[in-house]
């Protein structure tokens, strides 16, 4: 499987397409297939050294969308060839990746894998802006008059 790693810390120039082993999905896992990845400000702090990654090298990204391709012991809720989206830690820029099913979501045929890649993370961070960080100060957003 291919991916993009990070073997140390650094502009672009960084980045490496390689071949990587990934294994099978462990109980609760999920292995799923990328169709499409978000790219997300947070990963030029990783690449730069700005906010440290578990280690080096490793694999950047947070969140992605593709379809199911096995499932580890114990996973309920999704079989191979399901849509999902999810956001999770470190490893999505890859061409597969191994995800706790805890973070997967279903992706509906309405959305695509882009738009459903890239709305995890960035939906979540507009969701809580705007609903738990506006809608506390009492103001809340404003409403059309």
């Amino acid at each position: 499987m291919k991916a993009i790693r990070v073997h140390r810390h650094g502009g672009p120039e960084v980045l490496s397409h390689e071949e990587v082993g990934i294994g099978r999905p462990g109980p609760g896992e999920v292995l799923v297939r990328n169709r499409a990845i978000g790219l997300n400000f947070v990963d030029t702090y990783f690449r730069t050294g700005a906010y440290a990654p578990p280690g080096l090298p490793f694999i950047p990204g947070n969140e992605g969308a593709g379809e199911v391709l096995e499932v580890g012991e114990g996973v309920a809720g999704f079989a191979p060839g399901d849509r999902v989206a999810y956001v999770e830690t470190l490893g999505s820029y890859a061409e597969q990746r191994i995800v706790p099913a805890h973070f997967l979501v279903p992706l509906p045929e309405a959305i695509g894998f882009e738009t459903g890649a890239a709305m995890m993370l960035k939906g979540l961070t507009a969701q809580v802006l705007l609903r738990r960080i506006a809608g506390s100060s009492g103001s809340g957003p404003a409403t059309p008059s």
